[in-house]
């Protein structure tokens, strides 16, 4: 799978009951761990006092993560995605063969 960079603003639409809010919010964070589960989503941050995530996210292309990953989020209909395909950097100390 590819990773990408996705940075998600939520806009909740003026008027709607917190309840709405509440049950959607619930079965987001349900599919976050479903999603996971499966690999698709590896890491998730929030900047401190903002209202949007940042993540990493895998899928085996970038019309596989819009449509059967991001489009499957509950809250998806409210929400702006900013998606940034990655690929591995030769440096990156995470990946064992950084030169030092």
């Amino acid at each position: 799978m590819h990773e990408f960079l996705v940075e998600i603003t939520t806009t909740i639409p003026e008027g709607t009951p917190q309840e709405e809010v509440d049950r959607l919010r619930a079965a987001e964070a349900a599919r976050a761990r479903e999603l996971a589960a499966t690999g698709h989503l590896a890491r998730l941050w929030r900047p401190v006092g903002e209202l949007r995530s940042i993540g990493i996210w895998r899928a085996n292309d970038e019309n596989e993560l819009h449509e059967k990953v991001l489009g499957t989020l509950p809250l998806r209909p409210w929400m702006t995605p900013r998606v940034t395909p990655l690929e591995p950097h030769p440096n990156d100390p995470g990946n064992g063969s950084s030169t030092r």
